[in-house]
């Protein structure tokens, strides 16, 4: 009998849902939730995981994924634009930082090798925590967001030099230091090269092969393959799995295949991402947090202060705007997953102090649990101590003012994606006039640079709408993809300009309602306004008049979807059920020859304390509508029920059995 045991297994699964579910009730960010259980569970409390390699390689693994996934939203002709930012700015961060930690700990009277290891432990940012909420925020196109992209992939690079000298300083003979220095950047430049050159020819016939067969498994195996292929190679030439991990997503990124494989990663991405920020929970040693807390205090206060005042003066030198500078200061200061491997592996070679390590450890886990908080709150602290960073933005706002005065009834759009393209292309047709904001500045360039009128500005500052001209505005569009910014956009026109028409896109049924009692005139369902043209469509190849058609669907729309509410949901359907359970869906279930509700009339059913509806019966083929509190059910009797996912469950449940 083998002893490995599932129950270490079970346990931290169990804790993470519970940490989790209150993380997301309490709005803290998630990875949070898994640093607490990886610290609970760990070797520091109740032993539950073994600390070992195995686990620490599992975890890097969700990295591999994380970066893939960057890496599919950028491209080989974006990354060049963006050599500025990686080798200058990224490049001058680790650089000064390194020199600045230096100074500070040798003035601490800490020896030179220490210092220099854990300097080139404490320049590194956690690239699972800062590009994940970018994405989160959607700002990985915007400036902040690109500079901090940059910066983190040149520290990426900057491992392979670092993880070279930290050896040979401990060994004390330089003697072939250049040498090996040459020879990793020769080995880098080769490697990275032959993957582009023969990735970019590669990749697409490749996945169009695979994609032949039809298979969706075959499909699945394949991305895994390249993913992880393409990472093992790079670390086969002592490059790190992350950077193999961005380069493989690059070359997908001009494919076809780039969103299909995009959706077929996040699961794997997501979960082992959660085991990584698990694994960093596992490495806080609470009697080194009792022992050393003033160094760790320290230590934190160098990772989190004078990192950001390095970034955020070498941005502001380059001529970057205030504000971006130091949005994007806040998003890198804070320690990162290669600082643990470069601190565990210079206490083995005795490059740092076992008292060192464990405080510069703990700095670093102390630094990624705060760090989440701190760029969630970035615009407040951004408009607080930069009040500087809305003149810098002055000549923006002024071009749009110019732009919008000589406009009025004009709709305004917000978001100028696919959706506020169409709209706007289909106004223009009719000679309506329209401006548009957005915050993709590649997309805001190119359009401006065809004749288009639009700005970058983020429609969630009152200043930016005011300058779009809102209160000139005939309507307000909105066709965002991100619900939750959209409410906040709503927010602001409506406490403005309460009587200004809104219409807003809502990609979930559930925000159809919540939108147009936030004051929008309507809200616009993606899958309900397809299946309307859809049934059109049917409605007419049947042979239905085209007036009928038309008041059908109108009639649909004014009732703001009201007959096509409470449907049944399924396993494909991806708005089912919302995450607090609060979508209403439609559902059925036949009365067995033993169930409770056999001969029971309508008033006797516990619809009211359930709170779900009874829509209809079906008895035998017929349907039966207008149920009237003395009908009585029959054995075989349907019922057709609609209600919140719990409360139609109860309702099963006492139908069946005759108890909740």
């Amino acid at each position: 009998m083998h002893e490995f045991s599932l129950a270490p297994i079970v346990i931290v699964l169990l804790v993470s849902v519970i940490t989790v579910i209150f993380c997301r009730k309490l709005n803290i960010p998630s990875m949070l939730g898994y640093l607490l259980v990886g610290f609970i569970a760990g070797p520091s409390m109740l032993h539950l995981i073994p600390k070992n390699q195995a686990t620490d390689y599992l975890g890097e693994i969700g990295i591999v994924f994380l970066m893939f996934s960057i890496g599919l939203e950028f491209s080989l002709p974006k990354l060049k634009a963006m050599r500025r930012l990686v080798f200058g700015l990224g490049g001058l961060q680790v650089v000064i930082t390194m020199l600045s930690v230096m100074g500070v700990l040798m003035a601490l009277d800490t020896p030179f090798n220490w210092a220099f290891a854990t300097a080139g432990a404490l320049a590194m940012s956690s690239t699972a925590i800062v590009s994940r909420i970018l994405s989160e925020k959607t700002e990985l196109g915007q400036p902040h967001g690109q500079m901090a992209m940059g910066v983190l992939l040149m520290q990426d690079i900057a491992v392979v030099p670092l993880m070279i000298l930290i050896p040979a300083l401990a060994g004390g003979s330089s003697g072939n230091l250049w040498a090996e220095l040459g020879w990793a950047a020769l080995k880098m430049i080769a490697t990275l090269s032959i993957l582009f050159l023969i990735g970019n020819r590669v990749m697409s016939p490749w996945f169009r092969m695979v994609a032949k067969r039809k298979s969706s498994e075959l499909f699945m195996i394949n991305v895994l393959l390249v993913t992880l292929g393409v990472a093992y190679l790079t670390e086969l030439e002592g490059l790190s799995l992350a950077l193999g991990a961005f380069v493989a997503g690059m070359l997908l990124s001009e494919t076809e295949y780039r969103f299909q494989v995009e959706d077929d990663i996040r699961p794997f991405r997501d979960i082992l991402l959660g085991f990584f920020f698990i694994t960093v929970g596992m490495k806080l040693d609470l009697q080194a947090l009792i022992s050393d807390w003033q160094l760790i205090l320290v230590l934190l206060a160098i990772l989190v202060l004078l990192k950001a005042l390095v970034v955020f003066i070498i941005a502001h030198r380059m001529r970057n705007p205030v504000g971006d500078s130091l949005k994007a200061a806040l998003y890198l200061a804070q320690g990162g997953e290669f600082g643990f491997v470069m601190l565990a592996i210079s206490s083995k070679i005795n490059m740092v102090s076992t008292e060192l390590e464990q405080a510069a450890t703990a700095a670093v886990l102390l630094s990624m649990v705060i760090a989440p908080f701190l760029l969630e709150s970035s615009d407040k602290i951004v408009n607080r101590f930069v009040k500087s960073s809305w003149d810098m933005k002055a000549l923006n706002l002024h071009t749009m003012l110019v732009a919008t005065m000589n406009k009025s009834d004009h709709v305004l759009i917000i978001g100028f994606g696919r959706g506020g393209q169409t709209v706007g292309r289909i106004l223009a047709e009719q000679n309506i006039p329209y401006f548009a904001l957005d915050l993709d500045v590649e997309r805001v360039q190119i359009a401006r640079s065809a004749g288009e009128p639009v700005s970058f500005g983020d429609a969630k500052r009152r200043e930016v709408l005011e300058a779009a001209g809102l209160g000139r505005a005939k309507m307000v569009v909105l066709t965002l993809n991100n619900m939750h910014e959209t409410q906040h956009v709503l927010n602001n026109i409506i406490s403005m300009h309460p009587s200004m028409p809104v219409y807003a896109r809502a990609i979930n049924d559930d925000y159809v309602g919540i939108f147009t009692d936030m004051g929008a005139e309507e809200a616009v369902s993606d899958t309900k306004e397809t299946s309307l043209a859809l049934a059109g469509y049917a409605m007419l190849a049947h042979g239905a008049p085209y007036n009928k058609v038309y008041q059908t669907i109108t009639n649909i729309r004014r009732s703001r979807y009201a007959s096509l509410g409470d449907l049944f949901s399924g396993s494909d359907d991806d708005t089912g059920f919302s995450e607090e359970g609060k979508t209403v869906v439609r559902y059925a279930f036949a009365l067995s020859d033993n169930a409770a509700a056999v001969g029971k009339t309508i008033a006797q059913l516990p619809i009211q304390s359930c709170h779900i509806r009874l829509l209809f019966v079906r008895r035998n083929t017929g349907r039966i509508d207008n149920l009237a509190p003395e009908f009585v059910l029959q054995t075989g009797d349907i019922l057709v029920v609609a209600g919140k996912k719990e409360e139609i469950i109860s309702f099963e449940n006492w139908s069946l059995q005759g108890h909740f």
